[in-house]
């Protein structure tokens, strides 16, 4: 993809993965499934976790998988809402780019706004 992803698409994308597991997730799937939307190795996806779990977006437990222990990612009370927050600013920003790339955003219409607040000085 030739679009940069920043620090925080790259959180909301993890929030949303993590959210469709009710009991959590471990890194290896969340990697697979984040790779479904973006190209992700997992050196960049660890320190993601990492910061998810610092911010308390993410609890982290371990569970016993054929005889190895499997740390799991499961989304907080906090990460639910700033997932939902990301959503939001999502839409709105998806909105904006989408309207400008289908021509429905008139320019002249905010020019006009500015040279009205430049008159208004």
């Amino acid at each position: 993809m030739v679009f940069n992803t920043g620090a925080a698409l790259l959180d909301a994308i993890v929030l949303a993965v993590v959210s469709k597991e009710p009991e959590g997730t471990y890194g290896y799937k969340i990697t697979q499934e984040v790779r479904q939307v973006i190209e992700l190795s997992e050196s960049t996806l660890y320190p993601v976790l990492r910061r998810l779990q610092k911010d308390e977006c993410l609890e982290v437990y371990d569970m016993e998988c054929a005889g190895r222990n499997r740390r799991y990612y499961k989304v907080t009370s906090r990460g639910w809402a700033q997932l939902r927050l990301y959503e939001s600013e999502w839409r709105r920003y998806a909105d904006k780019v989408t309207g400008l790339f289908e021509g429905r955003i008139d320019f002249s219409a905010a020019a006009g706004n500015k040279d009205e607040e430049r008159n208004r000085r």
